[in-house]
Parts: C-alpha cells; sequence; structure tokens
C-alpha cells in the first residue's frame, strides 16, 4: 500500500467513524449504522463493514448479512451524478424502452451501473411520478420530462464533459 493509499484509507475511516458516531437516534443498530454510512459517504466500502462491527460490536459476518439482505446498499462508488430513466407504464408506452436503448448507447452500458470514466450511474425507475411529463428522466432527484432518445443522449454526453 502507498503513502496516498494509507492516506486516503484513513480519510475514509475517519469519515465512516464520524459518520457512526453521530447518529441521533436512541437505538443504534447495524442496519441504522451502515445507513448512516451511506448517507455520508454514499456507498458501503469494506472498510465501512469492518467498522460497523466494531462499532456495534458485531463481526464482519453480522454486519455482511445485514448489508448484503438489503438491496439498496451499495458496495462500490456511485458515479458523480446519478440518471435515473423511468420506465413506469406511461412513460413506456412513450417510449422509455427507446431512451434507455439510447442512454445505454451512449453511455457505454448494457444494464443499470456506473459509466466507464465514473461521472454517471445509470438506474432504472419504475416511477418518477410524472406521468404527464413522460418519459421522464431525473438528473441527481431534478426531474426532467417530455424527452426523446437524442435529448436524452445529449444529456448524457453533457453529464460525461
Amino acid at each position: 500500500m502507498t503513502t496516498a493509499d494509507t492516506k486516503q484509507s484513513t480519510s475514509l475511516r475517519e469519515q465512516i467513524r464520524k459518520a457512526l458516531s453521530s447518529q441521533r437516534q436512541p437505538t443504534v443498530t447495524v442496519l441504522s449504522s451502515l445507513l448512516a454510512v451511506q448517507d455520508s459517504i454514499h456507498y458501503l466500502p469494506d472498510e465501512a463493514i469492518k467498522e460497523t462491527a466494531n462499532f456495534c460490536g458485531s463481526t464482519t459476518n453480522e454486519v455482511w448479512s445485514v448489508a448484503s439482505f438489503y438491496t439498496n446498499f451499495r458496495f462500490t462508488p456511485p458515479g458523480e451524478k446519478t440518471l435515473d430513466i423511468c420506465w413506469g407504464p406511461s412513460c413506456h408506452i412513450l417510449g422509455a424502452q427507446q431512451i434507455l436503448n439510447a442512454v445505454h448507447r451512449e453511455i457505454g452500458l448494457t444494464e443499470e451501473g456506473e459509466s466507464p470514466d465514473g461521472k454517471v450511474t445509470l438506474k432504472y425507475n419504475t416511477c418518477l411520478g410524472a406521468c404527464a411529463q413522460g418519459p421522464c428522466i431525473a438528473i441527481d432527484h431534478h426531474l426532467i420530462g417530455k424527452q426523446t432518445p437524442e435529448s436524452a443522449a445529449r444529456i448524457v454526453r453533457e453529464l460525461r464533459g
């Protein structure tokens, strides 16, 4: 491990410990601790599992069993921006599949995940709650309606620089 890696790991552990010790609910659990860490650093690195186990007096296996049970936990860093594509019934009827295909081509993915450059996390969303504006996408929870495959691809290009 290089000096830079050691400093980064130490900084990450400090962020994790701060998130764990800053919990304000009366009962602190493994689940609440994992949520606190993910809210703080946006994913659960290996250090988070170890630090949570130490903080809660649990084993790493017990912490992993909780973390791996819930699908909302991520174990890799997210992209700089999150792009949600609505594929709910209204958006689907209005062309969400073509938008999804265009975004996949533009971003270089065939499913949800992070773009190869780490700039965008692509997520599918069952409903963004704006059916009258469909088909919709959202960037970091900012809704953009009336999308076309071309407009969505242009947005991806802009996000990636």
